[in-house]
């Protein structure tokens, strides 16, 4: 009776299959057969390629290119991390308060980060020209000196990048935030105002620790949103100028399209994903853990 009853309470497997069969169609066969390719010196047409082992990863090791478009990659990361989620968690105690206008202003803020990328890199690529509405402002306000070629000067070209992506994914942020702001029970802050504690003890002392979960979330989705971005970077400048905004992203479409080394692109992607495993599975295990304590 008991073999009975457990196979009456299994879960229908066959009903998932597939699901399963087309996930591993789609997505885990391409994969294995990518993750083949880069050990391989294959053009993306040609069906004639040799097997070249470690050599494209060797390679890596050696190109400038690469090496500065890793540093490029986890340094854009970083700085989409931080201040990304700084200006999100501000916007979010913002819009959390009593103001009369605080749900226009959050689908205002929130706005951006509905539009396509890509959309949102031409835009600004336009006004960031040097003749753009950015410099023409900064102009007609007396701030000549402040001008700037922003995309086209290699020191600011990532930063304005970085700028860019804050802009649009801030508000996204901030919902997730503001989500974690309005699950705080009241009576908390009411107690602890009661017991003498200021708005900015309130938050470090009683918000904070609650936002843990928010925080996790934002993080996680920031770096690795962050490491595998391409579609602002390519669309704002090229990975230009030079190579002064190249990512591991950019560098290996350009690789695979323009120079048609898809071996050594796909080596390259490999590389990414394993980038991305890393840091999102250390980033987890550190939050999770700094979750449970302020829990």
């Amino acid at each position: 009776m008991t073999r009975v009853r457990r196979a009456r309470n299994a879960p229908p497997w066959w009903f998932v299959l597939p699901a399963l069969l087309l996930f591993a169609f789609v997505v885990l066969v391409p994969s294995v057969r990518g993750v083949y390719y880069a050990f391989t010196d294959w053009d993306g047409l040609n069906p004639d390629f040799s097997f070249v082992g470690l050599d494209n990863f060797s390679a890596m090791l050696s190109d400038a290119d690469a090496r500065q478009a890793v540093w490029h990659t986890l340094l854009i990361a970083v700085a989409i991390t931080i201040v990304q989620n700084a200006v999100g968690l501000v916007l979010a105690l913002g819009v959390n308060s009593a103001i009369k206008s605080r749900n226009l202003l959050r689908v205002f803020l929130f706005a951006p980060a509905v539009v396509t990328p890509i959309v949102t890199a031409y835009l600004w690529r336009n006004l960031l020209g040097p003749d753009g509405a950015v410099n023409s402002l900064l102009g007609a306000v007396g701030l000549d000196g402040w001008e700037q070629d922003w995309l086209g000067d290699p020191d600011l070209a990532l930063w304005t990048v970085v700028g860019v992506v804050v802009w649009q994914y801030a508000g996204y942020s901030m919902v997730i935030f503001l989500a974690g702001l309005q699950s705080v029970p009241k009576e908390i802050h009411e107690s602890a105002e009661m017991d003498g504690a200021g708005p900015v003890r309130r938050f470090w002392s009683v918000t904070r620790p609650l936002l843990a979960p928010a925080l996790t979330i934002n993080l996680m989705l920031s770096i690795i949103g962050g490491i595998k971005l391409f579609d602002q970077v390519y669309a704002l400048t090229g990975g230009g100028p030079g190579h002064a905004t190249d990512t591991i992203s950019t560098l290996i479409y350009k690789d695979a399209f323009t120079l048609g080394e898809f071996g050594y692109s796909i080596a390259l992607a490999v590389v990414l994903t394993i980038i991305v495993a890393v840091a999102s599975t250390g980033q987890y295990l550190l939050l999770s853990r700094n979750e449970k304590a302020a829990s």
